[in-house]
């Protein structure tokens, strides 16, 4: 049988757009264990002065996150913020609905904004539109974000925070479609609520950035006409409409599985067809674009957290989504990434959800260790060399199909040129589970590069899974990669994340 082979030229002035650092961005949210037990365990050997897992901070350093969302998710919907905020032992406990726990609010605003500084992230902040509204998402901002003088910069002032935060992106709530939301909403009751909302907040901050919620998943009913309807209210005060999708493999196709990207770059481009409408019906000069600011495989722990929120609710920071990630999740997670690569055009943040214990790369043991989940290493991979400009690449690969899918490339690939640190990276994914491929890529305009590196994640289980005691899947050197005047062969074992970097 004849070798595979897949071949992709790409040039520096072939530019799809400069990345935005946002979009290796993350979140964490009050749910589980991401919190309490998470980035906060005051009494852990490894807490700071602060309660903050140093251990846990030097994983997100690792990971270069630069964005992080707050505090929600679901859980946003029924946040009362100011709970949070002042002397730690006066602020109440409440009734959790969104994930049926108990919330001590021993970490609000403040204590994350300073978790997020120490970690060298920003903060992407999340307002309650499910049962609040206008008037609490104003008060929230002027706490976080106004010098002093009237009363809530002057509370927090009160609370020992005199510098403002000065959080420059903003959520007008999350996932206000799904009927899971606590305060729910039609299309036109959304958009009118999240019009008023962004008109206040920038009048009180016209610096801020602004995101507008869009559909739950590509699968809802009334997609992409939520995004259409509710960008008629709020298209002239927003910057960015979110998206939101989580792949599994419940029924152990991982053929079907890997090509489950495919549905996420259709979602992207159906949203960017939905925005652009929107623009030309308004007849205006200004582009929407995106937030892509949930993002991951989640199917593993479905069925252990419906028994806990339903048989034994009202816990402080239980168990909850905590999925242990195989290889194969791995690879899927490494194709979102080139696919987000792919439309560095129009989606400016991403946020992988979430950060720590909660479908996470991070996972903590309450007495023990921080450890690498398999996710851990792609997102990585991206964040640290996918910095600089995705380039458009030509690719031509061998094709397969799946039980949903057709035309499915066996290799997915692009190429990001940094040009401040003269290198390009390659991000390429094997699909074929049974052999590997010859690649080539043809990078004759990067005259003088070099070969510097070819990082591969393989396994020959594509059920493996990492532990706090064994790193079952990690990266590894590969040297089968050989460039010959501007011309890169290398091969790419079956299933399998690559990295390869090249520069002068």
């Amino acid at each position: 049988m004849a070798k595979k082979h897949a071949k992709m030229i790409v040039d520096k002035d072939y530019r799809i757009s400069q990345i935005d650092k946002r979009i290796y961005g993350s979140f964490v949210e009050h749910l589980g264990r991401a919190v309490y037990e998470g980035i906060y365990q005051p009494g852990h050997p490894a807490a700071d002065e602060d309660g903050f897992r140093k251990d846990v901070i030097e994983l997100v350093k690792e990971l270069n996150v630069p964005i992080v969302r707050y505090p929600g998710g679901n859980f946003v919907s029924n946040y009362f913020w100011e709970d949070g905020v002042g002397p730690v032992s006066e602020r109440p406990k409440r009734l959790e609905l969104a994930w049926r726990s108990l919330e001590t609010n021993e970490v609000g605003v403040n204590e994350f904004t300073k978790w997020a500084k120490k970690a060298g992230s920003e903060v992407m902040m999340a307002v309650n539109l499910g049962t609040r509204g206008v008037a609490d998402a104003c008060n929230l901002l002027e706490y976080c974000n106004h010098p002093g003088g009237t009363k809530y910069s002057d509370l927090r002032i009160k609370h020992g925070i005199k510098e403002p935060h000065n959080i420059k992106v903003w959520c007008l709530g999350n996932e206000m479609d799904g009927p899971w939301q606590l305060g729910s909403k039609t299309p036109e009751e959304y958009g009118r609520l999240a019009y008023e909302t962004a008109k206040a907040m920038k009048l009180i901050d016209p610096t801020i950035e602004l995101v507008s919620c869009g559909s739950s998943s590509s699968k809802m009913p009334l997609f992409p006409q939520w995004e259409a309807t509710t960008l008629e209210h709020t298209y002239d005060h927003v910057d960015y409409v979110s998206l939101h999708t989580y792949f599994g493999n419940a029924d152990n196709d991982t053929a079907n599985f890997l090509a489950r990207s495919m549905e996420m770059d259709y979602f992207i481009k159906t949203v960017i067809a939905t925005c652009d409408f929107v623009k030309a019906k308004k007849r205006s000069k200004k582009t929407i674009n995106l937030s892509f600011d949930e993002w991951n495989v989640w199917f593993h722990s479905n069925e252990a957290d419906n028994d806990t929120m339903q048989n034994r609710p009202w816990q402080k920071a239980p168990a909850l989504l905590e999925d242990i990630y195989t290889f194969e999740d791995a690879l899927v997670v490494g194709l979102m990434l080139i696919t987000l690569m792919k439309n560095a055009d129009r989606v400016k943040m991403a946020c992988l959800a979430q950060l720590v214990n909660v479908i996470a790369p991070i996972m903590t043991e309450t007495n023990g260790t921080a450890w690498k989940q398999t996710i851990f290493y792609p997102f990585m991979h991206a964040s640290r060399f996918g910095r600089g400009i995705a380039l458009q690449p030509i690719l031509k690969s061998t094709k397969h199909d799946t039980k949903e899918f057709t035309d499915v490339l066996d290799v997915e690939a692009i190429a990001v040129y940094n040009e401040e640190n003269e290198e390009v990276t390659i991000f390429a994914v094997n699909r074929d589970l049974e052999d590997g491929i010859e690649f080539e890529c043809d990078l004759r305009s990067f005259e003088g590069y070099k070969f510097i590196e070819h990082i591969a994640l393989e396994s020959d289980d594509l059920k493996a899974v990492n532990s706090p005691t064994s790193q079952k899947v990690a990266p590894k050197s590969s040297t089968t990669a050989q460039l010959d005047q501007g011309i890169l062969r290398v091969m790419l074992n079956k299933a399998s994340w690559n990295v390869i970097r090249l520069g002068k």
